[in-house]
């Protein structure tokens, strides 16, 4: 060990004894700093030697007091103390001096090699003590720097200590959150249950108008879970910046529909404008007048049953309810089916129209709405879409029955590069023409339905399409 640069304080009144210790120091590298009296030790403690060798018996102080004063310094405390004495020789005295805060005691006179071994000892210790102590200063305060709140737990569910992060999002004090259980905790801050069955972390939650995602990762050691980690995130940014979005695509989505609902119901308009002449011509006419007033009225039911659907487009429920979804997609390609005409696409349907979810249904007809025009502009000229309404039991990853819509295009594919990154939020391919928000938002929905969005692609040229897949929590058949 090089002590080159270490200094070690040697208290002791008798000159003879300090010479002893000191020449055996010296020796072996350390630099030495005398003291003959425990005011005059006091004092030297503060240039913060590596070691103090202290001696009990001196004149004016006894060590005894000096090590406990040295100890109750907040300045000088970290400093290893060792007490020699050739008169308090008992186990008692051993004992009072290491009461006293001392951290080892050895009887003069001492051999020198016992001396010299036993300060880089106690000079090892210290620097191990002071690493340690920066680097928990170092820890705390990279976990005081965390935006997100952190807690420790121990095998018990028992929270540990947290982070100020954490006492600021959940408005509690330290006192209020450390020693309490993460059933109480959760329980008071988010009136959830975890000892609810099928209440699991992580989680999205809802505090009044704040909302927080929780999740709690284990602390393993040696196999065998010692702990965990909570960590509790406030996403109500995220949540109000995800709605903004999603009106904003949805009136976006209104506006690309526009020119087709205007041609959607100029056919039945200019129909009863014709219906209207012929009939004022038919008036003498009882059965060719009851004729044209029969069309006239299927075309304005035409005309009610296409603003209907654009207005329940926007038209959103407060809780979930039943959608029959074979219903929900008709009205979907019934506002895309101007697009469908214009690229004269073959549209083949298989479905069971009796299958059910539950959920919100202008926010899933969106989904579906974004997946159909997606099909429809990867589609070529005469090309063909297919979708299908069926009970899911590929990949199923529960025993809870499901839902499964696929829609398939066949046009060129998505490059495998591309595929990784389609449902990241402003990602597109499509230029100015896209805004990279609309597979990202039908991500959301449907995971907030409790659904799953998979996508299969190829770009090979002779089997080439997309397929994307909605799997949906199943609801029994209505009576």
């Amino acid at each position: 060990m090089t002590s080159e640069s270490t200094s070690v304080l040697v208290v002791d009144d008798r000159a003879a004894n300090r010479y002893t210790t000191t020449h055996a120091l010296a020796r072996a590298g350390f630099t030495i700093i005398e003291a003959a009296s425990g005011k005059e030790a006091l004092e030297l403690a503060k240039k913060l030697p590596a070691v103090i060798v202290l001696d009990v018996k001196l004149p004016d102080i006894l060590g005894y007091e000096v090590c406990r004063r040295i100890k109750g310094n907040s300045l000088t405390r970290h400093i290893p103390v060792l007490q020699l004495s050739a008169s308090f020789l008992s186990n008692e005295s051993k004992l009072y001096a290491l009461e006293s805060g001392a951290d080892a005691y050895l009887i003069q006179p001492t051999d020198p090699v016992v001396l010299v071994a036993t300060v880089r000892s106690l000079v090892r210790m210290h620097r191990a003590e002071s690493q340690a102590e920066a680097a928990a200063k170092q820890w705390q305060a990279t976990f005081d720097a965390l935006s997100e709140g952190v807690a420790i737990l121990d095998r018990s569910g028992t929270i540990l200590r947290c982070n100020r992060a954490m006492v600021e999002l959940l408005d509690r004090t330290y006192g209020e959150i450390e020693n309490s259980s993460l059933e109480d905790l959760v329980r008071s801050c988010f009136a959830l249950d975890l000892q609810q069955e099928g209440v699991r972390l992580p989680r999205e939650v809802q505090a009044g108008s704040r909302f927080f995602r929780l999740s709690l990762d284990q602390i393993v050691s040696q196999d065998e879970a010692t702990g965990g980690i909570l960590i509790i995130a406030e996403t109500t940014a995220q949540k109000r910046a995800e709605e903004a979005l999603l009106a904003s695509e949805r009136l976006a989505a209104t506006g690309r529909m526009a020119h087709t609902i205007a041609h959607e119901i100029n056919n039945p308009l200019e129909a009863i404008t014709n219906l209207t002449y012929l009939l004022q011509n038919s008036l003498d006419k009882p059965e060719t007048a009851r004729t044209y007033i029969n069309a006239t009225a299927k075309e304005l039911e035409r005309v009610s049953r296409i603003s209907r659907q654009i207005l329940s487009f926007h038209r959103e429920s407060s809780t979930p309810v039943d959608i029959r979804i074979s219903d929900l997609i008709d009205d979907v390609l019934a506002l895309n089916n101007r697009a469908l005409v214009d690229r004269q696409i073959q549209l083949r349907k298989e479905w069971d129209s009796e299958l059910l979810v539950q959920g919100f249904p202008a926010q899933l007809r969106q989904v579906f709405s974004n997946l159909v025009r997606n099909a429809v502009e990867a589609s070529s000229i005469g090309g063909e879409i297919r979708i299908r309404i069926s009970s899911s039991s590929l990949g199923q990853r529960t025993a809870e029955p499901e839902v499964r819509v696929t829609i398939a295009d066949r046009g060129l594919g998505i490059p495998s590069e591309n595929r990784k990154r389609i449902f990241e939020a402003f990602f597109t391919t499509k230029a100015l023409k896209g805004s990279g928000v609309g597979l990202w938002l039908s991500s959301t929905i449907v995971h907030e339905h409790g659904g799953r969005l998979r996508v299969r692609s190829c770009t090979e040229p002779s089997r080439s399409g997309t397929c994307m897949s909605i799997i949906l929590p199943r609801r029994s058949v209505r009576q």
